[in-house]
């Protein structure tokens, strides 16, 4: 099962250093989510992650940097529903339905069904979906490999995910919660958690 990593939405210092950490530790693909911002951030914290890395990477805005980055792909969202013309290359997207999913399975690698469970970086964002419907989707084929599972993941439900027959799981607020930019030098508590959750995933 695929484990995902999505930045946090804001830059910070020695981010780039971190992100390495964790391709190092055998991140499969990491989602660049910083809505917001101008590109001159993401372009810089490009340049200072090593090359070979990059084609696992994935951005949510600035679609040129794909191509200028050498990046394994887009992602689709509300902020950027549209692939761009003559695009050609990896494509996932973010979905909130069942319907979504059916729809855009279509012609993405891959999408992220959201929230599957209540999510942590998102305060009051609770789980859309039971466990029954889950089931349910999963024995009709909706949830495949292809849909990646988003919201509230973390080690306690990770078996569940794979359980349940999703193809991977997003992980964000879990991991992230494990590091405070403003206060913390040490970021081995945050690999330390990684691993386990790579371990629970593969």
């Amino acid at each position: 099962m695929k484990l995902i990593v999505i930045t946090t939405p804001n830059y910070f210092v020695e981010e780039d250093k971190i992100l390495t950490a964790l391709f190092d530790a055998g991140l499969d693909i990491l989602h660049l989510r910083k809505p917001d911002t101008p590109p001159v951030y993401a372009e810089r914290l490009l340049t200072l992650i090593p090359e070979k890395y990059r084609k696992r990477i994935v951005v949510h805005d600035h679609f040129y940097l794909k191509d200028e980055y050498n990046l394994k792909g887009i992602h689709l969202n509300h902020r950027n529903p549209l692939v761009p013309d003559n695009y050609t290359g990896h494509i996932s997207a973010s979905c909130h339905t069942l319907e979504e999913v059916m729809a855009d399975k279509k012609t993405c690698d891959y999408v992220f069904l959201s929230p599957v469970f209540d999510s942590i970086s998102k305060e009051g964002r609770h789980a859309a979906f039971t466990p029954e419907g889950i089931r349910e989707a999963a024995a009709k084929g909706i949830i495949d490999k292809k849909v990646i599972a988003l919201g509230g993941v973390n080690e306690e439900n990770m078996l569940r995910i794979k359980d349940f027959g999703f193809g991977g799981a997003a992980v964000l607020g879990d991991l992230w919660n494990k590091f405070n930019p403003a206060s913390d030098y040490n970021y081995q508590p945050l690999l330390a958690h990684f691993k386990k959750l790579k371990e629970l995933a593969d």
